[in-house]
């Protein structure tokens, strides 16, 4: 089966892989165009298109998808199927429906729920349970196609997007050989989405960032490890803004107000609005690295009773 893949990200790459590993014939891959990147704004290759010339595959890079040229690539590549894995572009219809059988794309969620951008943080950010991949036929709205596989992970307690994320990548590589084998063997039955069921996880923003330690302690923890690598919790303590990267749920108890520090030796425990703590495990100051926060209680003497604020 001739195969066009597109995807950009690292997260595609264990798909792409496993295309390659299975024996699949990948006739061209399509990726974002290169980036300037770093302090000397050198031109770096997507994580795809490093996988491709690692593998020899033919690289390409339209600008747009609705200009035309992508089409023509498409025609004279000739694919039997598209597999799109986090490419980044909004597929038009003649794009989608170019394969003899269409387009399929790995989305990481269990569709119907958190269609949209970034459905694994906000999976972490909700205080799902649960995640997974689903394997989809590609339709011309935003993740609305028929239901192809799925499986599932569960999200643990203090488990961080970016965690869930590495597993769910390696978990698309599998759905997408099991999706890829049934559709040669004629085994694939398509499910319709129950809309009912949906959500929307729109891309993140930097205003998510400063925490507001008035909600629940599980709320908060929950915010923490959501936005962990990217775009990171932050607060302000004594005047400094402060990234925060990691956290725990605290079985420390005290009477305090929201956001105000009561313990503050070898753990920096803050009271939630819900009278519960939080332990912040990782910490980094603004302009430094960031560290565990029993190097940070080393080197910066905090008191008890500072308040965290909002920032």
């Amino acid at each position: 089966m001739r195969i066009v893949f597109m995807g950009t990200p690292e997260f595609s790459v264990p798909c792409l892989e496993r295309l390659v590993s299975d024996g699949e014939e990948v006739v061209g891959v399509f990726t974002q165009p290169d980036k300037p990147k770093g302090r000397g704004y050198e031109m770096a290759f997507s994580p795809v298109k490093e996988c491709a010339i690692k593998h020899n595959i033919p690289v390409f890079q339209p600008k747009s998808m609705k200009t035309g040229e992508a089409l023509e690539i498409l025609k004279e590549l000739n694919p039997d199927l598209s597999i799109v894995v986090a490419y980044g572009k909004i597929l038009p219809a003649d794009i989608l429906y170019a394969p003899k059988y269409n387009s399929i794309n790995i989305h990481a969620s269990l569709l119907p729920r958190y269609r949209g951008s970034a459905p694994i943080q906000w999976c972490v950010i909700n205080g799902e349970k649960e995640s997974g991949v689903t394997s989809m036929l590609m339709d011309e709205g935003i993740d609305t196609g028929d239901m192809l596989i799925k499986d599932s992970v569960e999200i643990t307690e203090n488990m961080t997007a970016g965690e869930l994320h590495d597993k769910l990548s390696e978990l698309g590589a599998e759905v997408l050989s099991k999706t890829v084998k049934a559709l040669k063997n004629g085994e694939l039955k398509p499910v319709k989405q129950n809309d009912d069921e949906s959500c929307y996880a729109p891309m993140l923003t930097k205003e998510l960032c400063p925490v507001d330690f008035t909600k629940s302690a599980q709320e908060v923890h929950n915010s923490i490890r959501g936005l962990s690598p990217w775009p990171v919790a932050t607060a302000v303590l004594d005047g400094k803004k402060v990234k925060i990267h990691a956290s725990v749920l605290s079985q420390f108890t005290a009477q305090a107000q929201a956001g105000e520090i009561v313990r503050a030796d070898g753990a920096l425990t803050v009271m939630c609005g819900d009278g519960k703590c939080i332990d912040i495990t990782e910490i980094q100051l603004e302009g430094k690295k960031k560290m565990s926060v029993k190097d940070f209680l080393l080197g910066h003497k905090v008191e008890i009773g500072t308040i965290m604020k909002r920032g």
